[in-house]
């Protein structure tokens, strides 16, 4: 058995204290996996329906076609093992700033991670997603130039709710085009956000894109005895 609470890892990193916990909640006698930054909880895997409908609404607006997708934000890698169980998919490059966060998938303190770092088709690259994107060197190590038909990102709370002030310029139409850029034609660019859809985002959206759509994902919460929602914006590029 395990025990009711443990904390797997505790790394310090340039934006704070990050740890690993497992706990049994009580209200639903399930092993919840949660990751704290400092004392604010990034992410936990009692609510991840928001990060699968990321991959499987941005890939929904794609062709039958072999794809090669973006993940930023590794977190607990539910976004990232969505995307590879769509067989259209033949390549997930995943883009993580926080080395400890690849490292708990790599030492399989997480469940189903082998299902993601054995995979083939999976590439892990420790990296600030916005300053690849900003600085033009790219997802792709080995490629620099290379465009991908999707582009997922998990990482910010939304976008006028960021992490670190660094990361808000993507969310300004000169941010978006340069994400755009990164696409291949008729590609689609997904984004989680724990708000609300925010039509002044949209607005932005629908001036880099030809499509853009606020999806609004509802899931039970057993904490509230009710339901939550987060939102997944859609974008998609010019065939």
């Amino acid at each position: 058995m395990h025990p009711r609470f443990a904390e797997l890892d505790w790394v310090p990193t340039r934006i704070g204290e990050v740890s690993l916990r497992r706990r049994l909640e009580p209200t639903t006698q399930t092993e919840v996996y949660e990751v704290k930054l400092g004392d604010e909880y990034l992410m936990s895997s009692l609510f991840t329906v928001a990060e699968q409908e990321l991959a499987r609404l941005t890939l929904a607006a794609l062709p039958d076609a072999p794809l090669d997708v973006v993940v930023g934000g590794l977190g607990l890698g539910y976004t990232a093992r969505t995307a590879l169980a769509d067989d259209r998919v033949r390549s997930v490059i995943v883009v993580e700033a926080l080395a400890p966060v690849i490292d708990w998938h790599r030492r399989d303190l997480l469940p189903q991670a082998r299902t993601l770092t054995a995979d083939p088709r999976t590439t892990l690259v420790e990296g600030d997603f916005f300053a690849m994107l900003r600085d033009g060197t790219g997802f792709d190590p080995a490629a620099p130039d290379r465009r991908f038909d999707a582009i997922l990102v998990d990482i910010d709370h939304s976008p006028v709710n960021v992490l670190d002030p660094t990361h808000a310029d993507l969310y300004t139409t000169t941010g978006l085009r340069r994400l755009g850029s990164r696409l291949r034609p008729g590609g689609a660019f997904g984004l989680w956000s724990d708000d609300a859809p925010d039509e002044a985002f949209l607005t932005v959206l629908r001036q880099c894109f030809v499509t853009a759509t606020a999806h609004v994902v509802t899931f039970p919460n057993p904490l509230t005895g009710g339901s939550s929602a987060n939102t997944v914006y859609v974008a998609t590029s010019a065939g």
